[in-house]
């Protein structure tokens, strides 16, 4: 028995140091491994890019077409665009615009700046800029200062082709009926290369056609009247005209905040308008006829067919025209869309002609539009590759 009872004592013994020992082992094994970070699906890791673009403008009332489009890339990228506007007397202070761009350019995070309008002092601004920050893109629309000077120090400059547009306007408004050529415009704008020779082609096509082109000095917006004083002349002044020359008068201002006035004047009085100087359906047309956009934002084809609607109502479809195009907000969409591509290292060349006028054509194709007539600048043996000069076909209202 008690051989028995020894035997059994052990045989228990034995059983307890198992349970133990296993208990132990349990205790010190390795936790099962928690899945990659890798494994997680693609789709559900938020996407955010490593950098911001830029994009100056001008406020509502010196060009509204610009502002709402820049808003529009906001509401597109989202925080990944930064934009600021420069002052409306910009001509006067030049230093304002300056700080705001090197401010927007402190961020390392910005790697583009876009542009348009690029007013005197854009030139200026980027030199100041490349002095700590010699790999920004910098994309510049519509540009006031020589092209010779912005050119050297942006590397992608765009302007409607005024110098063509010598040509075309007068040729357009002859055949819409005009005798005589109103060309609206003040000192500061008459000093750019592009505007002066664009008015001496047009005082050339003119006496080839026949027709009177008349210079009228008008306020300039930046000036002590401001833009309300400049908005106020041509609503005086645009009847005056019509009572001296008669109704076949074709009018030309240089300036986008005169857009407005004259648009709603000459609508009202029967004249001819065959161009905006920044032309687009929605510069000047909305405000100008009182067409209700809200909804239709970007909608060119719903644009054009509202002012075609409000034109026929006067019997105006075959006197007032513009570009399908709405030129100055196509700069800015394709400007982004160039600062992307570089930022993400699909252009490497920051000054690539070619990309940049397939991007253009990329951002016309987006909104319905064909391709531009693109062009580089060449006046006077002055070759600028990378001075873009871009136009597009008259919108016929009366089809």
């Amino acid at each position: 028995m008690k051989r028995k009872k020894l035997f059994a004592q052990l045989v228990l013994l034995i059983m307890c140091f198992v349970l133990v020992f296993s208990a132990a082992a349990c205790r010190t094994a390795e936790p099962a491994p928690e899945a990659e970070e890798e494994d997680v699906p693609a789709e559900v890791v938020p996407v955010t890019k490593d950098y911001k673009i830029g994009i100056m403008t001008g406020t509502v009332s010196q060009g509204e077409e610009e502002y709402q489009e820049a808003i529009n890339q906001i509401a597109k990228y989202g925080d990944m665009i930064v934009h600021a506007t420069y002052p409306d007397n910009f001509s006067t202070e030049t230093e304002t615009t300056i700080s705001q761009v090197v401010q927007m350019a402190s961020d390392p995070e910005v790697k583009a700046i876009v542009f348009v309008q690029a007013i005197p002092g854009a030139a200026a601004a980027i030199e100041k800029v490349r002095e700590t920050r010699p790999d920004m893109l910098f994309v510049a629309g519509v540009p006031a200062e020589d092209p010779p000077i912005i050119a050297g120090k942006a590397d992608i400059v765009m302007q409607v082709d005024e110098i063509s547009m010598g040509r075309t306007i007068p040729e357009l408004a002859a055949a819409m009926g005009a005798k005589t050529f109103i060309h609206y415009s003040f000192p500061r704008h008459l000093s750019y290369a592009t505007i002066a020779r664009r008015l001496e082609i047009m005082k050339e096509t003119c006496a080839e056609l026949g027709i009177e082109l008349v210079e009228v000095n008008a306020p300039d917006p930046t000036g002590d009247a401001g833009v309300s004083g400049a908005q106020q002349f041509i609503t005086e002044d645009v009847p005056r005209q019509i009572a001296t020359y008669g109704k076949d008068t074709a009018f030309f201002s240089t300036n986008c905040a005169m857009q407005e006035p004259l648009i709603r004047t000459i609508w009202e009085n029967g004249a001819i308008y065959p161009q905006q100087c920044c032309p687009s359906p929605y510069h000047g047309y909305p405000a100008g006829l009182n067409i209700d956009v809200k909804g239709h934002e970007g909608d060119v084809q719903y644009m054009l067919d509202q002012i075609a609607i409000k034109l026929k109502e006067k019997g105006q479809e075959g006197r007032m025209s513009t570009w399908g195009v709405p030129i100055n907000m196509l700069m800015i969409d394709a400007g982004v869309r160039y600062a992307i591509k570089f930022a993400e290292g699909e252009v490497t060349n920051p000054s690539d002609v070619q990309a940049f006028i397939d991007t253009l054509n990329e951002a016309s194709a987006a909104r319905g539009l064909g391709d531009l007539t693109v062009t580089s600048y060449n006046e006077d043996g002055v070759d600028l590759p990378n001075f873009l000069m871009l136009l597009a076909p008259f919108y016929d209202f009366s089809k």
